[in-house]
């Protein structure tokens, strides 16, 4: 009887060992603490300089990809809390090029969130996502990929952990 328990747990165990999550969530905090997340894999970090609206600022940008879909969370810092509000827009527009989207939203959230199809390399992408900004800082949080490879609960979850600091 004992042998039959010690086989029945090996075997849970080695199957357990095997198994990978698809999404291994973990807390983030960006270098500078200028925000917390949750992402589905481990974040990778790149910053490069960009025009919003005629203002060149340095966008730092994490994200993490997992099956296609990418967490992405962009901060940049405005010379001034009005230019970071004033950005948002511009930032927004930027996104929508870049998948070749219409934008669909109403005047007064333009610059708060983003919910929009276009089209990628592999074909059709969903683009979802908010824009804040707090005192000069501006912030993109976004999710892209393939329409029918982004679960709306992984989505969910991934924007509504963001908190900036």
């Amino acid at each position: 009887m004992h042998i039959k328990q010690f086989m029945l747990t090996g075997a849970v165990a080695v199957l357990l060992a095997g198994c990978s999550p698809t999404y291994n969530w973990r807390d983030y905090i960006s270098p500078d603490g200028s925000f917390k997340a949750l992402f589905p894999a481990k974040p990778a970090t790149h910053t490069r300089t960009v025009d919003l609206g005629g203002i060149r600022v340095e966008m730092t940008m994490t994200a993490a990809e997992v099956e296609g879909t990418t967490f992405a969370i962009g901060t940049a810092v405005a010379p001034d809390a009005a230019l970071a509000h004033a950005t948002l827009p511009a930032m927004r527009q930027a996104l929508l090029r870049n998948i070749g989207a219409v934008d669909k939203a109403m005047p007064e959230t333009a610059a708060l969130t983003i919910d929009a199809l276009g089209k990628g390399q592999g074909g059709p992408v969903r683009l979802v996502g908010r824009f804040l900004a707090r005192d000069t800082r501006m912030y993109q949080v976004i999710v892209v990929g393939k329409p029918d490879a982004m679960p709306p609960e992984q989505t969910a979850q991934f924007l509504s952990s963001f908190a900036p600091q």
